[in-house]
């Protein structure tokens, strides 16, 4: 199967975005199956019953959530109606499923969200509850296994990446909005610490820079904004996975003035 994952969508400018391309690059490049972070998609905060039915109108198939999953109140009927993830590791009892499973090109695909600690709103512990779950989907006979880990910090990532090595298919981390360029594939686990955002790409991780700057000068605190007309990006990372192994992957940039970037991640021997 090949597969494909948007980091956060941020605002009208990422959704814009994922209009534009995301039918073009399906076609393109033969992807089956696309996951994306909505977490910023309405105005930056959550997300709203009219945005969730757009985004999924453009070829998405299921979207994943963070520390943002609740802003918009109305998500939580969409748990029950859409293909919407928000963290597994929130404790029990908490609205919505952090993991669901889906058949795609003939196997099982396991797309399973977590987030992280430091800098985050308290939760279950995520490491704990990834390591479990993983364990379970394998008893179920899930090998193909995607995972969304929304954390701040790279060395949370990292550790994440140094527990599942080798047992699931990819880990791709979301929440700073600032792309890495680590993305590679070791033990047939593809790793990409943070795909970054999709959206506007000249201010301050996709908003106006005005109310940053000023909490940067003088510690006094704003609403943030999504710039009204602004320099936008998509970024994607598409994986080929079969029998639970990521054989190949890339990320693609694709910029509003028409430029396309791909790369390819490495491969540890």
């Amino acid at each position: 199967m090949r597969i494909a994952f948007i980091g956060d969508i941020v605002g009208r400018p990422g959704r814009e975005m994922v209009k534009e391309y995301l039918k073009g690059i399906r076609d393109k490049y033969g992807i089956d199956f696309v996951i994306a972070n909505y977490e910023n998609a309405s105005h930056g905060f959550g997300l709203t019953p009219k945005n969730s039915n757009e985004l999924f109108s453009y070829g998405i198939d299921v979207m994943s959530g963070g520390n943002h999953s609740w802003d918009k109140k109305e998500i939580v009927a969409l748990f029950d109606t859409h293909e919407i993830l928000r963290p597994y590791n929130y404790p029990a009892g908490v609205a919505g499923s952090g993991c669901r499973v889906y058949e795609v090109a003939g196997e099982k695909l396991a797309v399973l969200n977590l987030m992280g600690y430091y800098g985050m709103p308290m939760c279950d512990n995520a490491f704990r509850a990834a390591d479990q779950k993983c364990n379970a989907l394998h008893e179920e006979g899930i090998k193909n296994i995607f995972v969304d880990f929304h954390a701040e910090a790279t060395s949370e990532k990292r550790g994440m990446m140094m527990l599942l090595e080798g047992r699931v298919s990819a880990i791709i981390g979301t929440h700073t909005h600032v792309s890495s360029d680590d993305f590679h594939i070791s033990k047939g686990s593809a790793y990409l610490s943070d795909i970054g955002l999709s959206g506007c790409r000249d201010n301050v991780i996709g908003m106006d820079k005005k109310v940053p700057l000023k909490q940067f000068l003088t510690g006094m605190k704003g609403h943030f904004d999504i710039p009204k007309k602004c320099k936008k990006i998509l970024q994607i990372a598409v994986m080929d996975i079969s029998d639970g192994v990521c054989e190949n992957a890339f990320k693609l940039k694709y910029f509003d003035d028409g430029r396309v970037m791909k790369t390819d991640a490495w491969i540890e021997e």
